[in-house]
């Protein structure tokens, strides 16, 4: 029943009645514990309060958001006088201050009735403001006033207590959440494949959650089917059994929603004919499916969780497995993919895309796929020259050797490799004093024999004078090729051209033997261009096609060039046999010289693009094939 204020005497006091407090302390302490609701927890603590402080003629409490109102009148006493708007005043003080208030109240009192006071004191928690308690007594001393607000400060600690626990078990139910799907998370990961991982993850959850069975499935094409059962690693023989869990996660993942059975608030509307088969056939009484899905939106599977006795699924557990779920099953649903058959992945990822193509949306998938397919066709008709490229270097047409023209020594070294040279230009001398001295032997003697010779045809001795003829002949023609050694000794540039090899400035002095090479010299504006070409596409040349040269000390000019001759000879260089291709260079420059090396290209005659860069596999695969083809 409502409480009723107390009589007041002529000082507006009301008089202590120690026996009536004595009786209803226990009750209202009993009303307190139990109270369910927030307004019926602080009628019962308003009532403690204005029991225990004396001479209170109105009480109220007001709570509302924290820190931003409105504070709004919850309880007050008595019930039958709700006069919230009697405490504005100090309310709004204490809401301003943020601490415990006293102001004097001058009511419509005759004057012989002294002043009473309002009392307000804050609700805090945390250092927020929760709401205020207000209180309207009767005039007292100091003390009095001190030891009332004293009271309302213990008193208030019940408030905020319960504000505490109301704050906490959210906290608690979070973290209970938390700590679960962390552990079932760990518990999957630790698996090494995905029918380990979710075999141990429902029989986790059923123990958990007190369930006789937990089931999870995944969509194959375009129904779900049962991956796994709790506590049981092989289900083959229970079909019937895996059918209607399947129907029960089909009609879940249809649905889009949590589905409860029986009925709840919590899902409303929900079509339940399948859980209610399940429920019939297996003896369920209470059946939980929670649809997974994915990112985009689909669902790719369910967790269904059942329980033969006991109570319904609560809120709590509801959202204890859709966070479970929610957390979980990508990880099982990647362990399965992962799983699959390489065909399989391939063929599902091909299906995909090709499902991006006729999917509202993915307008980059489409123009990808717009090009690629544009590419193709255009790859597949179009055509460009096909050019077999080579390894080059720049030879001399014709490459002369300076040899030794007879042993002799090196007396002088003039040019050396890299030099130009002009044609009867000195490029060394040889000692030639052994031969100008041979030479001055021989004169003498030819001098000497055809003085013999005039002797003996003066004394008409005919025979004499035919064999100093002789010998003066041949004395003649030694001096003669003396002659023409010391020429030779002065070695001369056979034309005009470049010194390719040969320096002997460190060498002089050194003997040299007859028909050793000093100099190798080549041309100037006569090349031929050297191209070791693969066997593998020496079949496609033929003598007349035109090509480029660029070299790698002429990167910026190219050289036009003509094949003139395919050896048929092979060289073996780094594993593969090159064949050596002669062409002829049609703009000569000045720039070139002999050894130069770079790549040359020759075009070998127009094929389709696609051809071109798809040729070496293509072949390769060719040779392979007929390798190990028996």
């Amino acid at each position: 029943m409502p409480d009723t204020p107390p009589h007041q005497d002529g000082r507006g006091a009301v008089p202590a009645q120690t026996g009536s407090i004595t009786y209803l302390e226990p009750a209202l302490w009993q009303q307190l514990a139990d109270a369910g609701t927030d307004r019926e927890f602080c009628l019962s603590w308003l009532r403690l309060q204005c029991r225990l402080i004396d001479e209170v003629h109105q009480g109220a409490v007001m709570m509302g958001p924290a820190d931003a109102g409105p504070f709004l009148p919850l309880a007050s006493w008595p019930e039958q006088l709700p006069t919230p708007q009697l405490f504005d005043n100090v309310v709004q003080r204490v809401l301003r201050e943020r601490k415990g208030v006293v102001v004097r109240f001058q009511a419509d009192l005759p004057e012989a009735v002294p002043d009473r006071f309002h009392l307000g004191y804050p609700v805090k928690v945390d250092n927020r403001l929760h709401g205020v308690v207000a209180l309207d007594i009767a005039h007292r001393k100091p003390e009095g006033l001190q030891s009332v607000m004293r009271q309302l400060q213990w008193g208030a600690a019940w408030l905020e207590n319960r504000i505490l626990r109301k704050q906490a078990g959210p906290i608690e139910h979070a973290q209970e959440q938390l700590t679960t799907t962390l552990d079932l998370a760990a518990r999957a990961l630790q698996e090494r494949h995905s029918q380990g991982a979710a075999v141990a993850c429902v029989t986790e959850l059923a123990t958990r959650l007190a369930c006789d069975r937990v089931s999870i499935g995944f969509r194959k094409q375009e129904f779900i089917e049962v991956a796994a059962l709790s506590h049981s690693a092989q289900f083959g023989g229970q079909l019937n059994l895996l059918q209607a869990i399947g129907r029960v996660m089909d009609e879940c993942c249809d649905q889009g929603r949590p589905v409860l059975y029986p009925a709840a608030e919590i899902s409303p509307g929900t079509i339940l004919r399948a859980h209610a088969e399940l429920a019939v056939q297996h003896k369920s009484a209470a059946i939980l499916t929670i649809p997974l899905f994915a990112p985009g939106g689909s669902h790719y599977g369910a967790l269904t969780f059942e329980r033969g006795v006991g109570p319904p699924f609560a809120l709590r557990e509801v959202e204890l497995c859709q966070a479970v779920g929610a957390l979980l099953g990508p990880i099982l649903e990647e362990k399965r993919r992962n799983d699959r058959s390489l065909p399989t992945r391939l063929r599902d990822s091909w299906n995909a895309q090709l499902h991006k193509l006729w999917e509202p949306g993915h307008a980059a998938a489409k123009v990808a796929a717009l090009s690629l397919a544009a590419l193709a066709v255009f790859f597949a008709f179009a055509k460009g020259d096909y050019r077999v490229t080579a390894k080059t270097v720049l030879e001399g047409e014709v490459q002369r050797a300076i040899t030794v023209p007879f042993d002799g020594y090196v007396e002088e070294a003039l040019v050396r490799a890299g030099d130009l040279v002009r044609a009867g230009q000195p490029m060394a001398r040889l000692n030639d004093k052994d031969l100008a001295l041979e030479r001055l032997k021989w004169a003498s003697l030819k001098e000497q024999h055809q003085l013999e010779y005039y002797k003996a045809l003066a004394g008409r001795d005919l025979a004499a004078a035919k064999v100093y003829s002789e010998q003066a002949t041949q004395a003649a023609a030694e001096l003669r090729l003396l002659e023409q050694l010391l020429e030779r000794a002065r070695i001369a540039a056979p034309f005009d051209g470049v010194v390719v090899s040969g320096d002997l400035s460190q060498s002089l002095g050194a003997p040299v033997a007859r028909g050793d090479v000093l100099f190798e010299v080549a041309p100037l504006h006569s090349y031929r261009v050297m191209l070791d070409v693969d066997e593998r596409d020496i079949g496609v040349l033929a003598v007349g096609q035109p090509g480029r040269l660029v070299l790698n000390a002429l990167p910026d000019q190219d050289l036009p060039f003509t094949v003139e001759k395919i050896t048929p000879v092979s060289i073996a260089r780094e594993g593969i046999n090159y064949f050596r291709v002669e062409a002829s260079l049609l703009e000569p420059s000045e720039r070139l010289r002999p050894g130069m090396e770079g790549y040359g290209k020759v075009e070998a005659d127009r094929r389709h693009l696609l051809w071109i860069w798809t040729h070496p596999i293509i072949d390769w695969l060719r040779l392979w094939a007929w390798k190990w083809t028996p």
